[in-house]
């Protein structure tokens, strides 16, 4: 399985940020072709008198490379990407990459 993980700065209305991206762009998000499922989360420091330099983490799943390239190359993949200036002002950087699962070893 192969993921594309978005981080996103933190935007300049997080209030904005987030109604637009609940209401606007989670909906071109799920219209992906070939999109297994995905996952949004708020980061939180475990320190907390830090911050973390993410204000949103998006993780998006596909079968292989070859999926996740026909659905950035899709019209719907298009409209995501034509979508992103809407609301994303603090910086987002995209990474990819294959997924490796690891369950725990039994100690005992």
């Amino acid at each position: 399985m192969i993921q594309l993980t978005a981080l996103y700065g933190r935007p300049q209305d997080p209030a904005a940020f987030d109604r637009y991206y609940q209401e606007t762009h989670a909906p071109l998000v799920k219209k992906l072709p070939g999109l297994q499922g995905y996952t949004s989360n708020k980061p939180t420091p475990l320190n907390p008198q830090e911050s973390s330099p993410h204000y949103q983490i998006t993780t998006l799943y596909f079968e292989d490379m070859g999926a996740l390239r026909a659905a950035l190359l899709s019209p719907e993949g298009h409209a995501m990407e034509s979508d992103l200036p809407n609301f994303e002002t603090g910086g987002i950087t995209l990474v990819v990459g294959e997924v490796q699962v690891y369950t725990p070893v039994a100690v005992g």
